[in-house]
């Protein structure tokens, strides 16, 4: 029988993963969990460790694929976590039991959000995580150790997945709470078009990978992507309010300071700029994705207030939302005059 170890099998992603290997024939699946207890089939061996600290190498002897999917949610964007630490110790290990295929979950937002961003991205496009976005510039590490694991490892494979925004009715990913349209948006700024993937979809991939050996990078998403605005919509979210940039930058802060808005500042350009990916790639090896962008979009989101209020009530709201961009723009011509004038 192949042996499967997956790391971080207690995960949502993780026990979704679990189940599809299970389900096939001639396959040992073997969990590595250093979280709270999962309901899994009795098919998958569950070792209880922690990946950090805990000797991982005597669970991966005879395996012949890892799948790590195990990943930490971080407490703010610029704190880093354990996962690099995690990754080369996984890596090691794999190194010295003789893995022959890896998958390793990634984030598209190792391409960053920037304004020359190409839409959509193709795995060829370079990695640029935004400065500040500690998440980001881990998995780019992440992926940068497993490309180097490959190259020491003649023989072997690996296959990196960078998944959008993922979601599921019982699981919301981190970055989709933190990325949520906010009301206040800089005055120049169009609102970038956006990409959502269910998590069933993500394991599907995963699957895939593994059993096709994949091997290099590959974009995760559906086919195509929203444009910013019905973004708006579908998930019940008041409308826009443009401000003069440095306003809308400062109640940005302000807001996720006192606990008011989701978005902390280092996370902003990720809502201002595109980072949509071209799932091509992927869907040429077979993978085909049950649910669509804005499906997965609704899944992510509870609908907002702004949905359910009557159509008297939303009126008044956005006369008041008006009121507060004109006070902006004065804002902004006040503080532009006092630049004038110190010069």
């Amino acid at each position: 029988m192949a042996k499967v170890v997956i790391a971080g099998v207690d995960t949502p992603l993780g026990s979704r993963v679990a189940r599809l290997a299970a389900a096939g024939p001639g396959v040992e699946v073997v969990g590595l969990a250093d979280g709270p207890g999962v309901d899994l089939p009795d098919a998958v061996a569950v070792h209880r460790l922690d990946l950090e600290n805990d000797d991982v190498k005597p669970h991966l002897e005879h395996a012949a694929t890892l799948v790590h999917v195990a990943q930490s949610v971080p407490e703010t964007p610029t704190a880093g976590t354990r996962d690099v630490t995690v990754a080369r110790r996984l890596l090691d290990a794999a190194g010295d039991t003789g893995v022959e295929h890896l998958v390793v979950v990634s984030s598209a937002t190792v391409y960053g959000a920037w304004a020359n961003n190409a839409v959509p991205l193709t795995e060829d496009a370079a990695l640029r995580p935004n400065p500040g976005f500690a998440f980001a510039a881990e998995r780019a590490e992440i992926e940068r150790l497993t490309a180097e694991w490959r190259e020491a490892h003649p023989g072997t494979t690996a296959a990196v997945l960078r998944p959008a925004r993922v979601a599921a009715p019982d699981h919301r990913d981190w970055l989709v709470r933190r990325l949520r349209p906010a009301p206040a948006v800089p005055e120049h700024a169009d609102e970038p078009p956006v990409q959502f993937l269910d998590l069933d979809d993500l394991a599907a991939a995963c699957e895939l990978a593994r059993t096709r050996r994949l091997d290099g990078a590959f974009n995760v998403a559906p086919e195509g992507s929203i444009p910013g605005d019905q973004v708006r919509s579908l998930i019940g979210a008041p409308p826009r309010v443009p401000l003069p940039e440095r306003a809308a930058n400062r109640l940005v802060r302000w807001g996720f300071r006192w606990g008011l808005g989701a978005t902390p500042p280092e996370l902003v350009p990720y809502t201002l700029h595109p980072w949509v990916v071209a799932g091509d790639r992927l869907r040429a090896q077979g993978w085909t994705p049950r649910v669509s962008n804005e499906e997965a979009c609704v899944e992510a989101h509870d609908v907002g207030a702004w949905a359910t209020m009557s159509p008297r009530r939303r009126q008044e709201v956005a006369l008041t939302a008006a009121g507060v961009g004109a006070v902006g723009v004065i804002v902004g011509a006040v503080l532009g005059v006092r630049r004038w004038l110190r010069r």
